[in-house]
């Protein structure tokens, strides 16, 4: 099974649907993979209850039965096929389609570029596990009309759950902005909403769960590709690109908290293609800053940096939030890659950078450079240069995330200087403090890496196991 399917078991329950409703192989197979993540490919085998073995052999026995010649498969480059790592020749995928009765389209093999509008019934699976039957067509005001009740309907819903359908319609609301950035008529009134819109979102973003977040971002998002459909006046244009940017960005951290870098990595990417577009270096250097988040969490510090000093490039010696956050972001991935001196140049670049911004005002928005965030990377970075931070949670205030950030890094910190039971307090107690809509894989994973590294013979001590368990009821909720 590869990383981020579901277990066979939802499948199985899928089929067992399928079986009540009377669908189609089609139909379930579709079923299977919005839900299930899996490729369609391996959703037309999961449709019919065989395992890659059965799938191999059926293929054997009709060509066989059919006189259409070896069928020169085997269960390794079935499983390659199915997960993408290889691609089946012509041939093969021809036989493929007569097993699973369908199309190279159907079997996720080739692209679907009719026009002719043809009607077919699909199933969406929707929020919950509910599914429903509804007409394919060709029209994109259609597929947007679904795009919306998917996620209204996820909104509506008594608890969020990720499911492969929407976080597969969040990507495609990000390839359709994609491709009409490059293609706009719109009032001044309209405008004035949706820089209302986005401000709101900004502010709204800091104690909000990622998960609704995402859905109402995306549904945002598909207003905003409308407008920026046709080219508009270039006052116009810079005001849509502006909004675009700054929701690209709230829908980039999102997916970065709930731990779907791959997408996270793509919305970034399109909030630096309009920024680029825009030509406003601040914006430009405030994408890059954000950005530079993602590999800090989850992937390479020395990527953290560049991104951080591109960052402070383009913002120039002006005193900006780009700049400030820049500056911080560089500092903190430094020390935690050892580079203690250039960390402590890069924090007191960022302290003096912020002592000479303009005041902003108290209102607490998303990507605003404020004292809070000073001080939360400020403290982030001196826990990494290994100094004993003065400094107690208290009350979290406009920010969810950040107090719980720091509790896990001091965590952490105790935990390599061989204080293992006492980091897994201080990780116990930052799990506890966060909403549980709030935990999510930016906060889960590194509780477990803490976890991983426990020696031994201390796995059994009542603060490591209580943060055990705790890991593990947090898993079986998010499931």
């Amino acid at each position: 099974m590869a990383r981020g399917e579901h277990s066979p078991a939802c499948a199985r329950r899928w089929r067992e649907q399928a079986e009540s409703r009377q669908w189609t192989p089609w139909q379930t197979a579709q079923a299977i993979h919005g839900c299930c993540g899996v490729s369609l490919l391996k959703a037309h085998r999961l449709a019919r209850g065989w395992s890659a073995r059965e799938a191999v052999r059926e293929l054997e026995e009709l060509c066989e039965r059919q006189g259409l010649g070896e069928a020169r498969a085997s269960i390794d480059l079935l499983n390659a096929w199915e997960n993408h790592r290889a691609r089946p020749r012509p041939q093969t995928i021809e036989l493929l389609a007569r097993l699973y009765r369908a199309n190279a389209v159907r079997l996720g093999l080739a692209g679907d570029y009719a026009e002719d509008g043809a009607d077919g019934a699909k199933v969406v699976v929707v929020a919950g596990g509910e599914a429903r039957t509804l007409h394919e067509t060709a029209g994109r005001g259609d597929d947007d009309t679904e795009r919306r009740a998917l996620f209204h309907h996820a909104l509506l819903g008594s608890r969020f759950a990720m499911s492969g359908r929407l976080m597969a319609e969040v990507e495609r609301a990000r390839q359709d902005l994609d491709r009409t950035l490059a293609v706009s008529s719109v009032t001044e009134e309209q405008l004035d909403r949706l820089d209302e819109q986005v401000v709101r979102y900004r502010r709204e973003y800091i104690t909000s769960a990622p998960l609704p977040m995402l859905y109402r971002l995306t549904l945002e998002l598909s207003d905003v590709r409308t407008l920026v459909a046709a080219r508009q006046p270039a006052m116009f244009q810079r005001r849509l690109l502006n909004a675009t940017v700054m929701l690209a960005l709230l829908s980039a951290d999102a997916l970065m908290k709930l731990g779907d870098t791959r997408q996270a990595h793509a919305w970034y990417g399109t909030a630096r293609s309009a920024s680029d577009d825009m030509g406003d270096l601040r914006l430009r250097a405030l994408v890059r800053a954000q950005e530079a988040m993602l590999p800090y969490y989850y992937g390479d510090l020395t990527e953290a940096v560049r991104l951080a000093r591109e960052a402070r490039m383009l913002a120039g010696n002006a005193p900006s939030s780009p700049a400030a956050l820049g500056a911080a972001a560089e500092a903190r991935a430094l020390a935690r890659m050892g580079e203690h001196k250039a960390a402590r140049v890069a924090l007191a670049e960022a302290e003096q950078i912020f002592a000479r911004m303009p005041p902003e005002g108290h209102d607490h928005l998303a990507f605003r450079f404020s004292e809070r965030r000073l001080q939360f990377y400020r403290i982030g970075t001196l826990i990494e240069l290994g100094e004993e931070v003065d400094w107690a949670p208290g009350p979290s205030g406009p920010y969810t995330i950040d107090p719980v950030l720091i509790l896990l890094d001091q965590a952490a910190h105790r935990v390599r200087d061989g204080q293992e039971e006492e980091g897994c307090r201080l990780a116990e107690k930052a799990l506890l403090q966060v909403p549980p809509e709030h935990r999510t894989s930016i906060v889960v994973d590194r509780a477990r890496a803490l976890l991983s590294v426990i020696r031994p013979g201390l796995r059994k001590a009542p603060a490591v196991r209580r943060l055990a368990d705790l890991l593990a009821d947090t898993s079986r909720a998010g499931s």
